[in-house]
């Protein structure tokens, strides 16, 4: 891919950031709500608690964690990180994979399970604190960019016979 001029890889990777916040809120957001619904013993709370995971499930989960691994994807590509020339970008896009993974196939079925029952179970409550771990850690190595180069993003030392 060709690398993406200064105001595209700037507009993408406030774009990035403002989603990847979004998803790690979303998140945060889930984990109270379904919190909520768990320790409730009210039948009507825990039943709003999860018809709104459920709106959040709907209308928010997959388009947000999309957007994240696609913009991830369109920068990495697009700049001289590349997708696997540093470990921390290459553990970026392998744990967003998962965790998109994770919220299109676990997640929102699990949210619309528990939005049917009009309760939480334990499970419910931890997926979306590890997503929220998760993203914190993505976050912390985003900005701090440790570990160095892989391999791969070495640079070539030839050798000059003399």
């Amino acid at each position: 891919m060709k690398p993406l001029k200064r105001r595209v890889r700037r507009s993408i990777l406030v774009a990035h950031v403002a989603v990847s916040v979004g998803w790690l809120g979303l998140t945060v957001g889930l984990l109270t709500l379904s919190l909520t619904a768990f320790r409730t013993g009210d039948p009507a709370v825990a039943h709003a608690s999860t018809r709104a995971m459920k709106v959040f499930g709907d209308w928010l989960v997959v388009p947000v964690a999309l957007a994240s691994l696609l913009s991830g994807l369109v920068l990495a590509l697009g700049t001289p990180w590349g997708l696997a020339r540093h470990r921390w970008v290459w553990t970026k896009f392998w744990l967003t994979l998962v965790t998109v993974g994770l919220s299109v196939f676990s997640l929102r079925p699990g949210i619309d399970a528990a939005a049917a029952r009009g309760s939480v179970d334990i499970d419910l409550v931890i997926a979306p604190a590890v997503a929220s771990a998760t993203y914190l850690f993505i976050t912390a190595i985003s900005v701090l960019k440790p570990w160095g180069r892989t391999r791969r993003g070495r640079p070539k030392v030839s050798v000059v016979p003399r």
